[in-house]
């Protein structure tokens, strides 16, 4: 064999058969799961809305008062203006995501089926419904 395109007599090799096995982590027919979390894994998406709802106003706030100290501070004053500056950005930068993490988990929230038969809403089969129709 000369090279990689041709079999030794002069014709071109046979192409590799494709690969059909399962990648890693594909349960196989007849296979149980592969992996070790539940069938019904699901993320604590009610702990994540507790904590961005907490911490988005109290980053907001912190941004602000550190904005505003670092405006108000003098020459020889200790943390200087250049730490308060940064340390606002900072917050600044976990206060905008916060806010997007807060709306996709209460997003998420309103799609999940346990969650919408607590709160009826239009269409659902609530008292508006019913009156309505």
């Amino acid at each position: 064999m000369r090279d990689n395109d041709q079999a030794g007599d002069g014709r071109p090799a046979r192409p590799a058969p494709p690969d059909t096995r399962p990648g890693p982590g594909t349960p196989t027919r007849g296979s149980s799961r592969t992996g070790t979390e539940p069938v019904t894994a699901r993320s604590p998406l009610r702990l994540r809305r507790l904590l961005s709802a907490v911490f988005l106003p109290l980053f907001a706030a912190a941004t602000a008062v550190l904005a505003i100290r670092a405006a108000h501070t003098g020459p020889g004053d200790s943390p200087g203006s250049g730490a308060l500056t940064v340390l606002a950005v900072i917050r600044g930068v976990l206060t905008l995501a916060a806010a997007p993490d807060l709306a996709a988990v209460t997003r998420r929230l309103r799609r999940e089926p346990g969650e919408s038969s607590r709160r009826p809403t239009r269409g659902s089969g609530g008292r508006s419904d019913r009156l309505s129709g």
